[in-house]
């Protein structure tokens, strides 16, 4: 990652101004970074500053979530965005992002009919 000393232009916002720009807790923007979701550096005082893709991240890593993707997976995902993402870039994760809701999807459908057809529900096989 990035030293505390090269602090570029972008990485301009605080804990506060991502949770206030993406409607979350400041402790879900700390958890998110710890993650890998976001990027941050550090000013010399050890205060974390993010850039302008931050919210949005948070935002679409939300979305991902309810769809049952884990925090690492959608930070797996994010880590092919470039440092200042544009639509393309987006568009490529949105992608991503409806190909595994797709398939969890039809693995829920698939499960709903295994518990449909009467069996005995402890011999379902989980999916992997």
């Amino acid at each position: 990652g990035m030293t505390v000393t090269e602090q570029p232009d972008t990485f301009t916002r605080s804990v506060r101004d991502v949770a206030a720009e993406s409607g979350v807790a400041s402790s879900a923007v700390r958890f998110y970074e710890q993650h890998g979701v976001l990027t941050a550096v550090r000013t010399a005082g050890d205060q974390r500053r993010f850039d302008d893709s931050a919210a949005c991240r948070i935002r679409v890593a939300k979305v991902a979530q309810r769809v049952g993707l884990t925090v690492r997976e959608i930070a797996g995902i994010f880590a092919a965005l470039p440092a200042d993402p544009g639509p393309q870039d987006w568009g490529r994760v949105a992608e991503t992002l409806i190909a595994e809701a797709e398939a969890r999807t039809a693995a829920l459908r698939a499960h709903l009919t295994e518990m449909r057809g009467g069996g005995r529900l402890c011999e379902i096989e989980p999916a992997h």
